[in-house]
């Protein structure tokens, strides 16, 4: 299975694993499974963390080496994916995560009732 994590998600993956469901963390663990993080969810991060709003990992590449996560690049496909969304949320790096789910059959982990409203394949976390 292959995996997107939201940016909540990738947060408590690395900081609070015990804040994940159980089915989350069972399959973010499970060595057949890909777990992608996508450059849009440390973009946010980096954001966020330059408004003080969000204390950020430093060292977010060393620690998704550490959990085998991949880095997910944005690439054309995702944007022109963005053009058939319907106005479910408003937040753009949430919905560049569903475009990403859809232009390459990702599983999105989440707890976002509003990205789970995409006709997309989710998991809570």
């Amino acid at each position: 299975m292959k995996l997107l994590l939201d940016t909540h998600a990738l947060l408590w993956a690395l900081a609070r694993p015990g804040e994940l469901a159980p089915e989350a963390r069972r399959r973010l663990q499970d060595p057949g499974n890909t777990v992608f993080v996508s450059v849009a969810s440390a973009w946010e991060m980096e954001i966020k963390r330059a408004l003080g709003k969000l204390d950020a990992p430093s060292d977010l590449s060393e620690q998704m080496q550490r959990q085998r996560f991949a880095e997910l690049p944005v690439h054309l496909r995702h944007i022109q994916a963005l053009k058939g969304l319907p106005s479910l949320h408003r937040d753009p790096f949430d919905r560049l995560l569903v475009a990403q789910a859809l232009a390459d059959e990702l599983v999105v982990v989440t707890r976002d009732a509003r990205i789970r409203a995409y006709p997309i394949r989710s998991i809570e976390c």
